[in-house]
This record gives C-alpha cells, sequence and structure tokens, in this order.
C-alpha cells in the first residue's frame, strides 16, 4: 500500500489563500476572491506519477511549463475584453528546472519560455501579477515561475531562498565547504542564501513578510499573507507594467551600482548604432 504523500508548501499555501485546485498535479490553480478581485492562484507541485522522472518533485520540467502557460493564457484571453485584469498570484515552491536527457531533447527551454511569456503578456496587459515566495525559488524554475511578477513578496521563513544553486551543488562547483561558501555570501551579495542578506538587498523583493509559519500557517498568518497580497495587487495596477523599479529603488543603486552603470553605457552603445 502506498504511503500517503505530504503536500508541499506550495500546495498547502494555494489551499490555504484558494480552496481546493482546479487543476491536477505538476501544476494546480483556483479562482478565488483576493480583496475586491476575483485571482487566479497557481502553483507547481509534485507529481510522483509523472512520466518524465526527473520531473517528479515540485521542479518546472516540460509538462510543468507548457501548464503553466495554459494556466496563465486562460486568464489573459478570459479578461481579453474586461476594463479591469484579474490579479494572477503565483505561488512559488520550486527547487529547480528539470535537468534531464528527455528534457533536453523534447525542449525543455521551449516550456520554460512559454511560461515566462505567458506571465510577462499577462503582466504587460495589464494583469497585477505577484509573486510569494513560500519555498525555494531555484535557478530556471524561478524564472519560469515568478520572476516576471510585477511585485515579488516571500515568507521570511527557513527554507525560503531565491538562486541559482542549491548550496552543496554551488559548494562543489566552487570547490568550496558549504561553511566557506556560506561565510563568502556575508561579503557578496548574490552569493547569499539568505533572503534578506542576498535577494532582498539586489532590490528585487518588494516584501518580506515576517511572522508566519510557512508550513502550518494558522488563519491569522493566512490572512495577514492575504492583506499583503490585496496591498502588493493595489501597488501593481497603480504602478508601471515594466519591471525598471527594480533598478530603481534605493536598495538597487547602492547593490547594483556596476549593473546599473552597465546597462546605461549598453543603452547609450545601441542608441547610437540605432541612429
Amino acid at each position: 500500500m502506498n504511503e500517503a504523500i505530504s503536500p508541499s508548501r506550495g500546495e498547502k499555501w494555494l489551499r490555504a489563500l484558494a480552496g481546493k485546485p482546479a487543476g491536477d498535479a505538476p501544476v494546480q490553480y483556483a479562482d478565488a476572491a483576493l480583496g475586491d478581485d476575483q485571482a487566479r492562484f497557481i502553483a507547481v507541485v509534485p507529481d510522483p506519477e509523472n512520466r518524465f522522472p526527473r520531473a517528479r518533485e515540485n521542479v518546472i520540467g516540460l509538462e510543468q511549463g507548457w501548464r503553466l502557460a495554459q494556466a496563465v493564457r486562460e486568464v489573459i484571453d478570459a479578461d481579453a475584453t474586461a476594463s479591469k485584469r484579474r490579479p494572477i498570484v503565483a505561488i512559488v515552491d520550486v527547487k529547480s528546472q528539470a535537468y534531464g536527457y528527455r528534457e533536453e531533447m523534447l525542449g525543455i527551454h521551449l516550456a520554460c519560455a512559454a511560461a515566462v511569456d505567458a506571465y510577462a503578456s499577462a503582466r504587460l496587459a495589464g494583469h497585477p501579477v505577484v509573486a510569494l515566495i513560500v519555498g525555494p525559488a531555484m535557478s530556471g524554475a524561478f524564472l519560469a515561475h515568478g520572476y516576471q511578477a510585477n511585485r515579488i513578496l516571500a515568507l521570511d521563513a527557513p527554507g525560503t531562498m531565491v538562486h541559482a544553486m542549491g548550496k552543496e551543488a554551488a559548494a562543489r562547483v566552487t570547490r568550496r565547504c558549504v561553511e566557506a561558501l556560506d561565510a563568502l555570501g556575508e561579503t557578496i551579495t548574490p552569493m547569499s542564501y539568505s533572503l534578506t542578506g542576498g535577494f532582498a538587498k539586489l532590490g528585487l523583493l518588494d516584501q518580506l513578510i515576517e511572522g508566519v509559519d510557512a508550513d502550518t500557517p494558522t488563519d491569522a498568518h493566512v490572512a495577514k499573507v492575504q492583506a499583503a497580497l490585496v496591498e502588493a495587487t493595489a501597488s501593481a495596477r497603480a504602478g508601471s507594467r515594466e519591471l525598471a523599479r527594480r533598478l530603481e529603488s534605493d536598495t538597487a543603486r547602492g547593490s547594483r551600482a556596476a549593473s546599473i552603470e552597465v546597462r546605461r553605457r549598453l543603452a547609450m552603445q545601441w542608441d547610437a548604432v540605432a541612429v
């Protein structure tokens, strides 16, 4: 007899915020009230029976990428003539993209790109897109599910992180022990595995939600997160549909000065050639 599989953080928060999901694993979604809006909540969840062995955990594989795109584009199409576009909330709990021979041969880059394009299209069409990080937001998985959001929120809880590579893997690649990697993250911001010490200092995180149990949230915790999502939705509607604000905040100007200068010089050279 198969043992019951406990739901992932992403699935727990999807149910807590939106109730019973409409879709099946590996991509689940539900439409529910968010303040005065009706929002679509989307999460990638483990799929132990997935036909692609590399994609059985909460990762972004071939099916996940295409189904994310489908879930987002359903909302875009349904609201195409609406005067007010509904919010889309990406609940982020993704360990990685699915690395495998089948995935590479069958075009995981296209599946991930389809998800990215769908989220970007929704944002540019006027849908307030909000990413809520409740677990790991790693590598290409976060790029496909969450990074295109107008606003990015995260729970201040153990296990939530944003990075290009898992800590143990990064230690092997850089030929350091994990302890040395942690020490490096204290002086080099992008190397930090701490949300407050890394991702937040890059000007990319709009709000760190404190005092919430990510694994077993109470009704008060859920209400606190809902309030943060409502606020982020209103902020997204009132602001630009572009992502330039990520480089315009005081935090970004302090920690990403060189990156901002490189972009300025590239734009200047591009404009000179275009003329």
